[in-house]
């Protein structure tokens, strides 16, 4: 068949551009999925991709003429999406711009904006915690000085019971009673009835 694209003008026959419009239409067809990957490797998001195959599809219906026979159609509809998607690249800033919204990794399961938040409390619920801590200071701080020294030895320094105790010289019992007490109280002073 390759003669019959040989013309002396180098325009196709009627005959043979209507064969070659099948051909690529039945290339489309099969290999459109095959086509899109082949751009979105190039150029990293689906979005673009699309772009490069729609504007490489419309220069193969426009250059239709210009197919010479000497590959298969599919191999150069490939070559015009890979020199599409090239000219994108040509054409894009030279900073990296990535949708929050676009899942990313191997399982897709999660957006950027998903990966990027922060796992601690928002604000909001940091302020609500210093409240609290604050509170419960002034709470703690209302005990009387035997059960809050036990107190704050345990739950702000984080001693252990024999530490305390050794630092307080007592029994570890009588520690323990202490803060018994001490948390009673403050279930007491933060819940009046």
């Amino acid at each position: 068949m390759q003669d019959v694209f040989a013309a002396s003008d180098g325009c196709l026959s009627a005959a043979t551009y209507d064969w070659a419009a099948q051909k690529l239409q039945d290339v489309v067809a099969h290999r459109l999925t095959a086509l899109h990957r082949s751009a979105h490797r190039l150029l990293g998001n689906s979005a673009d991709a699309e772009d490069a195959v729609q504007d490489a599809l419309l220069s193969a219906c426009k250059h239709l003429d210009q197919f010479r026979g000497e590959s298969q159609m599919s191999t150069w509809l490939t070559t015009i999406v890979c020199n599409c998607a090239r000219m994108q690249l040509r054409r894009r800033p030279r900073r990296l711009q990535i949708s929050l919204d676009e899942n990313i990794g191997v399982e897709q399961k999660y957006s950027l904006s998903d990966r990027l938040t922060d796992p601690g409390p928002n604000p909001e619920e940091q302020c609500r915690q210093n409240e609290l801590a604050r509170h419960l200071m002034h709470q703690v701080n209302r005990l009387p000085s035997v059960l809050r020294k036990t107190y704050r030895l345990r739950e702000v320094d984080g001693l252990s019971l024999a530490e305390i105790a050794r630092k307080l010289q007592l029994p570890v019992g009588t520690v323990k009673a202490r803060l018994s007490r001490a948390r009673a109280k403050l279930r007491g002073l933060a819940c009046p009835s």
